[in-house]
């Protein structure tokens, strides 16, 4: 048989070897790197595609988050071994990062079996040459250590690569909140996120749902900051039986204030309008009476996510006073008539910075000027909505975001060209009444391990 007849079998073969958890860490890497794709979303589709062992999945899951929380320090470390006159591909580089980041933080794992892996992945997933490329670039670094970050003078330039967050970035924190505080959030995002769920109340307490979630086997305890929540360092809601009942939803404690502050009554007609996936949507339905007349309309621009937002409501057993609207929110105005609501949410679109630690590559991606671009959208839909609030209604405006221009100074923008809304105080318990700040909630995700979230209420008074 000829090299030619045998060599596509060689390629079966090849393509049919079981992939480690370090392989597909590295393919995940690259895909978010080259292709702009969410972590977490390939994440869970590797997980699940590869039937992954739970050992294998928490590994997988600590190397990719890791990698990406770390990626500005890793590359400072990777430099000294480099030669960035040579070109090299950019699932080559991700290995070299992935291989970095175990030898400096996972000290469980042995140094040799570290650059063994290595090697073999570069040899199945490139050529022997690579191989040999990424074998000599780990044994040099094993050799000689890495260079100290405490060498670099400049403090804003030194707390970026320490907390691996650029630079653009960590000036703005420094100007907004102040060096310390910048320090302390830029450390909290390398803490692994913890997984947080709403208790759907209307069917059991928030007790009942500790004690099922315990006897399933979870480690959960009540939230510090919002009474509907349940929280669990690890753990999947998603699995439970309660999750599959419409007992129990996942959503972050931060998203959990937003539907309280909007202060809705059973009777209620209420305008979401940005809603998708439907977390918020549905806590509110879960405030409002079918019997009573209370409707939320729920707003997105693309029907597959209006389809999910529904789907979420059916879940919950909400259904009944939820309604689905494909719709772009700056066209409000085109389709509902003036004063139609008593409660306009605004969870509007923006650069999701508060959600660093769950979603690190976002860092990578945001430009400054994208900022203002987004501010600008933000306004439009405001001005969209805002005539379609009833008099002494109620409109909440709130980003999952933390700069200064996506949140308190869109709302003074707004309030500037509309005298017949006044800002009034958002209503919150005493734990949060130090994120306080005008009137507005501004969490930062180092102030309780949350996602970073902005909160706003705004009264129409003409």
């Amino acid at each position: 048989m000829s090299k030619e007849q045998t060599e596509p079998k060689k390629e079966v073969q090849k393509r049919n070897t079981k992939k480690t958890s370090r392989y597909l860490a590295m393919e995940i890497l690259d895909k978010t790197e080259k292709n702009g794709a969410y972590s977490n979303l390939l994440l869970n589709e590797s997980i699940q595609k590869n039937n992954l062992s739970s050992a294998d999945a928490g590994l997988l899951t600590e190397l990719v988050y890791g990698v990406l929380q770390r990626r500005l320090t890793l590359d400072f470390y990777l430099a000294d071994f480099l030669d960035e006159s040579k070109k090299i591909d950019s699932w080559v580089r991700n290995l070299l990062r992935l291989s970095i980041y175990q030898m400096i933080y996972l000290d469980k794992i042995p140094q040799h079996a570290i650059l063994f892996e290595a090697a073999e992945i570069a040899k199945k997933k490139g050529h022997v040459g690579i191989s040999k490329f990424v074998n000599g670039v780990l044994r040099n670094a094993e050799r000689r250590g890495f260079k100290d970050l405490t060498d670099i003078k400049d403090d804003a330039e030194r707390l970026s690569l320490e907390i691996s967050m650029p630079l653009w970035l960590v000036e703005k924190f420094i100007n907004q909140i102040g060096y310390s505080e910048t320090k302390a959030l830029g450390e909290s995002l390398l803490i692994p996120s913890r997984a947080s769920a709403r208790v759907n109340q209307r069917y059991l307490t928030v007790e009942e749902a500790l004690y099922a979630l315990e006897e399933e086997g979870f480690a959960v305890r009540r939230s510090e900051i919002t009474p509907d929540a349940v929280i669990s360092d690890g753990g999947h809601f998603a699995s439970s039986p309660l999750f599959t009942s419409g007992q129990l939803t996942i959503q972050d404690e931060t998203s959990m204030l937003v539907a309280p502050a909007l202060q809705i009554e059973p009777h209620h007609q209420v305008l979401d309008a940005c809603a998708a996936p439907g977390g918020k949507t549905t806590h509110i339905a879960s405030f409002l009476s079918h019997e009573a007349g209370g409707k939320v309309v729920a707003l997105d621009l693309h029907k597959h996510k209006v389809k999910l937002v529904k789907e979420n409501a059916a879940r919950l057993h909400v259904d009944d006073v939820v309604e689905g609207v494909v719709l772009d929110a700056r066209k409000v105005d085109e389709v509902f008539p003036d004063e139609s609501f008593d409660r306009i949410l605004v969870d509007a679109p923006c650069s999701g910075l508060g959600l660093m630690r769950r979603k690190p590559d976002i860092k990578y991606t945001k430009k400054e000027r994208d900022l203002l671009n987004l501010q600008k959208i933000q306004l439009e839909i405001l001005e969209s909505v805002a005539p379609k609030l009833k008099k002494y209604g109620i409109m909440v405006y709130s980003t999952c975001t933390i700069t200064e221009e996506e949140n308190e100074k869109t709302v003074e923008q707004f309030l500037a060209l509309h005298p017949e809304f006044e800002k009034t105080t958002v209503l919150v318990g005493e734990t949060l009444q130090p994120c306080l700040k005008n009137g507005f909630i501004q969490i930062y995700p180092h102030d309780f391990e949350t996602d970073g979230f902005f909160i706003s209420c705004l009264k129409k008074i003409n």
